[in-house]
């Protein structure tokens, strides 16, 4: 990171749709960084995996929406959203009572990590792209039980722990973390 982004400033954050060129830059982050292959796709494979489970978020044929994080027009992370209706064996894991989404996220470029960067991330995202569907009324996180620094980055951003379940695919301890719109809105984050 430059001198000049030392001063992190969080209106030059943006967040642009997923295209296939993004695609070796995602598979670079998730296979060649511990700490993104760790706690965001633990058992990711070859480039070709990576491709299969992005092709219909490119295509449209999924809910799910894929987006790069930018910094000052820098690709330095991933971050996506999806209705957690649509996926009916996860909705039932995550009983949320009312409409929810989903986020997920990972800043692949390591100098973007600390100093409150994914805080501000995830709230101008769930701000400008999750509340944007005016039908969801929560969002829902779910980091690796075991991944404090997220957890923490999180709370920071105004997630509130709601439960801890073990994740269909991939059998791992999810500490589900839950943010209202209400919430949002009402602090003006």
């Amino acid at each position: 990171m430059t001198s000049a982004d030392s001063d992190f400033d969080p209106d030059l954050i943006g967040f642009r749709p997923l295209t296939r060129g993004d695609l070796p830059q995602m598979h670079r982050w998730i296979n060649q960084d511990p700490e993104v292959h760790q706690w965001y796709w633990p058992d990711a494979g070859p480039y070709e995996q990576l491709v299969v489970k992005y092709e219909p978020r490119l295509s449209g044929d999924t809910s799910t929406r894929s987006y790069i994080i930018t910094y000052r027009s820098h690709s330095i992370g991933h971050i996506q959203d999806y209705l957690i209706d649509d996926h009916p064996g996860w909705a039932r894991v995550v009983g949320a009572e009312e409409r929810a989404a989903g986020v997920d996220m990972f800043i692949g470029e390591p100098e973007y990590r600390g100093g409150g960067r994914g805080t501000a991330i995830l709230r101008k995202f769930v701000r400008q792209i999750v509340f944007a569907r005016s039908d969801v009324e929560s969002c829902v996180i779910g980091p690796d039980a075991e991944n404090a620094r997220a957890i923490r980055c999180y709370e920071k951003a105004g997630f509130r722990f709601y439960k801890t379940e073990i994740e269909p695919e991939t059998g791992r301890s999810d500490y589900l973390m839950r943010l209202s719109r209400r919430a949002v809105f009402a602090t003006g984050r």
